[in-house]
This record gives structure tokens, C-alpha cells and sequence, in this order.
């Protein structure tokens, strides 16, 4: 994966790189051999950057990025056009060093669940994290952030992390028996944030990423079928 040949990213890794390696330092990541984790808060617009070494079991927070725009309202993404950023177990599946937001990851939206439990035809695609200030689905960070994040996950998949997870929520779910009763009418959506809720307290309680199977109803589940603390 040779980034640097092209300008933008030889642009965020001379404005970067230096920086990047000293915040990772602080926290004792060598960014030579780290293992990187995103996740979303849509309530908060907030998204989180997690890592540790690859020899650790456990993950640390590093920093959070602010949204600069948001599009949609809490809940997933079901089809073209909805506006809505998606909520799920993802990973960052593409780098676009040519994008129309200057830099941009892309998420594996439509995966197994969406494409289940969407009713449309045309569930939509090519959901990004990138630059700039628009949505219409999407994780705009502005230019500055996009340089910095960009990089980080091009070193995290150049020095051999072949997969990075990023895990999309509406809100957090520590406290999810107040979310769901603040949303009791709405079933649809609290079918599917009950399949969410196990995931995120796996990660809270042993910052190690849970293994997540999707069932035949499109929904999510632990593979760790005796850790259950959603409720």
C-alpha cells in the first residue's frame, strides 16, 4: 500500500507524523507495532481512537475527534438517501488518498445486518470518515483531523494490522436500561440497539475487542454466549 505517492498523504505525514509518534510515545505505544480500534458515539459526535502495542491485551483510549457535522438521528442505516450514519460492527475497508473531502477511510457499510434488516432494494454505500465539514451519512472531521487519523491508520495497516474495527453506537450503553426506556415506543430500533448493547459492555469491562456473529435474523451476538450485561 504505497500512500506516499500521492501529494495529500506526503502532505499529512510532513504536517503529522512527528506529533502522532510523540502522542503514542506518551502512552507507551510503539506506532511501529500498535493495533488501532475507532468507535462512534452519534449522541456525542464524538469518535474514539484506541490502541495498544501488538504484543498487549489491552486497549487504551488515545484521543477523541469531534464530528463537525452531523446528518440523520440516532438509529441505523437502512437505505439510500436516509441520511443517517450507520450503526454496527464495521471495519475500515478502503483509504482514498483522492478524495472529494481531501483525505477519506471508507466503512464496510452495507454489511451482513444492514443488507438483513433494510426493507429497501438500495441500501445505500460508500460511507466514509473524511474531510470538510458535510454529511450525508458520513463522519466529516474536517481536513486538519482527517491528515491526522489518516496517517495513523495507514501506519497501523502498513506495519501489519490487517483488519481495523471500528464500532458505530447511538449512544453509550453503560446506562443502556435508561436509553431504552427514554425510547420504549420506538421497538424497531430497540430490537436492534439490544443486539448492540452486549458488544460495547464486552469492550467497556476488558478493553478487548468482542467477537461479534451476525444470526439469521440480521441481528448481532457475542460469540461469547455466557457474557450478557446489556440489560
Amino acid at each position: 500500500m504505497n500512500q506516499l505517492k500521492y501529494q495529500r498523504v506526503r502532505e499529512a505525514y510532513y504536517e503529522n507524523y512527528d506529533f502522532i509518534d510523540s502522542i503514542f510515545h506518551e502512552k507507551s505505544i510503539d506506532i511501529n507495532q500498535m493495533n488501532i480500534f475507532l468507535r462512534a458515539i452519534k449522541s456525542e459526535r464524538k469518535l474514539e481512537l484506541y490502541a495498544k502495542n501488538n504484543s498487549d491485551s489491552i486497549y487504551i483510549l488515545i484521543k477523541s475527534y469531534d464530528f463537525c457535522f452531523f446528518s440523520g438521528e440516532l438509529g441505523p442505516k437502512r437505505e439510500e438517501g436516509d441520511m443517517q450514519i450507520p450503526e454496527g460492527f464495521y471495519h475500515i475497508d478502503r483509504f482514498n488518498p483522492l478524495s472529494y473531502f481531501f483525505l477519506s477511510v471508507g466503512i464496510n457499510y452495507p454489511n451482513i445486518s444492514d443488507r438483513k434488516l433494510s426493507n429497501s432494494r438500495d441500501v445505500g454505500g460508500d460511507i466514509f470518515i473524511h474531510g470538510d465539514c458535510v454529511s450525508i451519512g458520513c463522519i466529516p472531521l474536517t481536513d486538519k483531523w482527517i491528515k491526522e487519523l489518516y496517517v495513523i491508520c495507514v501506519e497501523a495497516k502498513s506495519n501489519g494490522q490487517s483488519k481495523i474495527p471500528i464500532h458505530l453506537f447511538p449512544f453509550r450503553m453503560k446506562n443502556y436500561s435508561e436509553n431504552r426506556m427514554r425510547y420504549s415506543a420506538e421497538l424497531s430500533r430497540l430490537e436492534f440497539w439490544d443486539s448492540l448493547a452486549d458488544g460495547y459492555n464486552y469492550f467497556e469491562l476488558k478493553k478487548q475487542l468482542p467477537k461479534i456473529k451476525i444470526n439469521a435474523y440480521g441481528f448481532y451476538q457475542l460469540q461469547d454466549s455466557e457474557f450478557a450485561i446489556s440489560q
